[in-house]
Order: structure tokens, then C-alpha cells, then sequence
């Protein structure tokens, strides 16, 4: 059976999803392309494979369904949210719909939300940025989450802290969506459900030994950071640098009791930048395209099969093409999604040939 389905046929079913377990339309809609945009750019591990974790915390009243995040502080280019649990993929939304409302005014926007249920897929809220014209920095972390070991320990202290990145060049945006982990989390779990091993020891057991068995990981181990083995003190400081920005800024995190307990809420860190209160958007545009351009151009390694992998190559052309001849959805999503259909009386899209 085909696992195509047509983009607005899923973002209808995932809205109605969300729609019957208890969020209004117009917020449910907004959830649903958020997590719709994930796989369109290629990002199936958190995109519509995390439906399923939000709808299991809005029926059992985990994610607020209703009400605002709280003003904690702005000041025109900058503010801070208190989310209280309302659905990431909605609060964050607003947060980038704000920043892109100041930013021609201020050049630069930042902002920072504590207590988001958790956000999905960074990179699916980079789109109307770029469209926009404009520069994304956006990256979150979750203070309840200790999986990702420092270099040299055998003990976890840092969420996967992934960043994601955009901006605006030629036929395609620079775009990358990464964690600070070698593998992220997401990754981790489809092995074990799948019963694979990964492709390399990216783990460490409960005692320090280097490991590709997601067992590993389950059993009081942690996920080695960006550099590995080797080199991952650069990925160490890179998360400790990220979770500065995301729960020092907001003022939330791992210096609070109570986080611990928060399960998988974020602490998110945002930042829009105008390119344009710095000079002539054609100036800016010149560097980004040239820079895409010659990173294109750089021969492959003696052997290789394929081209020089530029980010945001891939995951743009990704997405036009799937908006036009249909999304491929990773085999499992359908499976962890058609119980909710049966359950929240939703009828399930038919796949496309």
C-alpha cells in the first residue's frame, strides 16, 4: 500500500484530530502545520510521528488547551513568555508571528518562552521566516531531560539542544536543523522499536562504554555529544552555550526544583534578524547565494556517489516536491496515528497512488 497522502488531506486530519481532543479549530489548524511542515522538509522523527505524544497529553490534561502564555517581560525587541504548558507547536507559532510583526521596526527580535509543551521540529517554523526575507536562530531546550553525557563522563546532564538555522540565499535558503548530540533521541527510539542496531557507537552504557545498541541507552546510559568520543567537549560547550540562551534568558531551568518534574517541556530560545537593518537586502543576498554556490561547486570525496551535501538543499526542494506530488510519511505514522482516528471519531486520509 502507498504511504503517499496529499499535504492538505493530512493537514485536515491532524487538525480535526486536535480539534476533537478539545483544542479550538483555528489553534488545532496551526498544530497541525507545524507538525505537517516537519516532514515536508524531511524531519520524520518530529513532524506528524509526534501527533500521537500530543494528543495522549492534551486527553490526559498534560498541554493547557485553552488561555495565553503570560507577559513575563517585553520590551518591544525582546520579550519573554511563560507558556504554562499550552501546545508548543501553537505558543511558538505566535512567538514567531510577534517577532516577525517587530522585527522591520527593530532589525533584530528576540525572544524566550519557559514551560512550552515541547516544540517538535525546529526547523518547521523556519518557512515563514525565510519567506519573509529574514535571518532565524532558533534552539530550546528541556530542563526536565538529562540524556546527553559531557565528554570524559559516563553521567547525562544535557537535553539533545538542537538548533535550527535559516537564511534567505538563491534557489534555495541555508538551512540545518541539528542537535547537540551525535544522534538525537528521536533516532534512538525508531531503532529499539525497530530492532536495529545504529550505525555507529554514538551511545554510552550506564558504565561508560561506547555503544550502537539502543539498549544501551535505556538502561542508564546517554547519548554522546556533537564530536563524539573523541572530540565532544566542542559539543559540551556548544549545549551549555544553548542552554544559556534558552532557560538562563527565560529564567527557568535547571536552577529550579520544579523543572525536573516538568516531563518534556522547553525552554526555547528565538531570534529574527532584518538583514535589511544592515544594509541592501541584494547585499546580503549576494554573500548567501555565493556561499551556497562554492560549497556546491566543492569536488566530492574521491569515490563518492553523490554531490556535496549543502544544508537546506535537500529538505527545500523536499518540501516543493511533496507539495506537489504528495508527502511520504515514514511507515510507523500512519500505525501510531490510526487508533486516534477510530478512537476521536476522525476519518483517516486515503493514500495516493
Amino acid at each position: 500500500m502507498s504511504n503517499h497522502y496529499t499535504a492538505e488531506d493530512l493537514h485536515a486530519f491532524v487538525t480535526q484530530l486536535f480539534h476533537r481532543a478539545g483544542l479550538a479549530e483555528e489553534r488545532a489548524a496551526v498544530m497541525a502545520n507545524v507538525f505537517l511542515q516537519a516532514d515536508l522538509l524531511g524531519f520524520t522523527t518530529h513532524g506528524l510521528n509526534r501527533v500521537s505524544s500530543n494528543l495522549t497529553w492534551l486527553v490526559n490534561g498534560e498541554t493547557r488547551k485553552e488561555g495565553e502564555p503570560e507577559v513575563l517581560s517585553d520590551r518591544g525587541s525582546c520579550f519573554n513568555w511563560d507558556a504554562n504548558f499550552l501546545p508548543g507547536p501553537w505558543v511558538l507559532s505566535q512567538a514567531v508571528g510577534h517577532a516577525l510583526q517587530r522585527v522591520k521596526e527593530h532589525g533584530a527580535v528576540t525572544a524566550t518562552l519557559r514551560r512550552s509543551q515541547h516544540i517538535a521540529c525546529l526547523a518547521a517554523y523556519l518557512p515563514p521566516i525565510i519567506e519573509k526575507g529574514c535571518v532565524a536562530i532558533l534552539t530550546c531546550s528541556t530542563p526536565a531531560e538529562r540524556t546527553v553525557s559531557p565528554q570524559g563522563s559516563r553521567d547525562a546532564l544535557f537535553s539533545a539542544n538542537p538548533i535550527a538555522f535559516a537564511a534567505p540565499a538563491g534557489e534555495y535558503p541555508l538551512l540545518f536543523d541539528i542537535s547537540m548530540s551525535v544522534t538525537a533521541g528521536g533516532y534512538v527510539s525508531r531503532a529499539k522499536r525497530e530492532k536495529r542496531m545504529l550505525p555507529t557507537e554514538c551511545l554510552k552504557d550506564s558504565q561508560g562504554r561506547l555503544s550502537n545498541d539502543p539498549a544501551a541507552f535505556e538502561d542508564g546510559g546517554s547519548i554522546l555529544p556533537v564530536g563524539g568520543a573523541d572530540h565532544g567537549y566542542k559539543g559540551a560547550a556548544l549545549s551549555a552555550m544553548l542552554e544559556v540562551l534558552s532557560m538562563g534568558l527565560s529564567g527557568y531551568g535547571r536552577g529550579d526544583e520544579q523543572a525536573a518534574h516538568d516531563d518534556e517541556a522547553n525552554s526555547v530560545f528565538l531570534q529574527v534578524i532584518d538583514p535589511e537593518a544592515f544594509g541592501k537586502s541584494a547585499d546580503f543576498l549576494r554573500q548567501t547565494t555565493a556561499l551556497c554556490n562554492l560549497w556546491e561547486s566543492c569536488r566530492p570525496d574521491e569515490g563518492s556517489n553523490s554531490d556535496v551535501r549543502v544544508p537546506g538543499q535537500r529538505a527545500w526542494n523536499a518540501r516543493a516536491r511533496q507539495l506537489e506530488e504528495g508527502v511520504e510519511l515514514y511507515p510507523s505514522i500512519m500505525e501510531d496515528l490510526d487508533p486516534w482516528a477510530d478512537k476521536l471519531d476522525v476519518i483517516a486520509p486515503k493514500p495516493i497512488d
